[in-house]
């Protein structure tokens, strides 16, 4: 009989390799994010440098629980143990960081102004975007129809109650602004709550995949500690086995 519980030693042994198999799936998808990230580093974009060192750190903690759980040597199991402590303060660091930041970006776009809209239309990746994006979400301009200026795009155009694309638009339509060309019926609704939408769904899946990790590598750190401690009093009993008695 081992050192440590057979049926904790399995579990924990299984506990790491769905998380290695999770961080091949993150270098899997860092290397397809590669291409499209050096694509949109011209717009100012981060890297993905720190998508490297998550998902390298992912599989090789993973490889060392394995490792440990089947050495069921104490070195291993103390130096997973330091990981996970330092797995679960980095995750939540991320988590509330990324908390701070959807908070920020809610405020941004609640108040962005004619200017900074402005400065965004100059972009023609942007407005390629947000012309895309009109006729999909059934809105209009990023704040609204007058970040077209004088030409408006036929995606803005209001056909009733439906879009180009038949999806329903709860906005309603008006008349265009005067002085402007484009189609009569426009949306009434602007772009940004879509963008802001987009944006706060993609902040909330950061958030729960930071959160959903720390709580892993809690759980992680308790049964690395249970099992230290199974080795610890196996040791300590000058390695007879807990099934022998008498």
């Amino acid at each position: 009989m081992g050192k440590i519980n057979g049926c904790l030693k399995c579990l924990f042994i299984f506990f790491n390799v769905v998380f290695a198999i999770i961080g091949c799936i993150l270098i899997f998808g860092v290397v397809k994010a590669t291409a499209v990230s050096s694509q949109l580093s011209t717009l100012g974009t981060p890297g993905i440098g720190w998508g490297w060192l998550f998902a390298i750190g992912v599989l090789s903690i993973s490889c060392l629980g394995i490792y440990a759980g089947c050495s069921e040597k104490a070195l291993a199991f103390k130096i997973f143990a330091g990981f996970m402590i330092a797995g679960i303060i980095i995750m939540m660091s991320f988590g509330i960081y990324v908390v701070v930041v959807r908070n920020k970006i809610k405020n941004a776009f609640l108040i962005v102004s004619s200017e900074a809209s402005q400065t965004l239309m100059q972009e023609d990746s942007f407005r390629q975007y947000l012309d895309g994006m009109q006729s999909v979400s059934s809105c209009c301009g990023l704040t609204s129809a007058d970040d077209w200026g004088s030409t408006i795009p036929d995606s803005c155009a209001c056909s009733g109650g439906y879009g180009q694309y038949g999806i329903y638009s709860g906005s309603g339509c008006r008349d265009k602004p005067q002085g402007t060309s484009g189609p009569s019926q426009i949306y009434i609704q602007s772009c940004g709550d879509f963008l802001f939408f987009a944006v706060d769904l993609f902040c909330k899946i950061l958030m729960g995949i930071f959160f959903g990790f720390a709580v892993s590598a809690l759980l992680g750190l308790l049964m690395s500690l249970l099992m230290l401690h199974q080795i610890k009093r196996y040791d300590g009993a000058g390695g007879a086995s807990f099934s022998m008695k008498g």
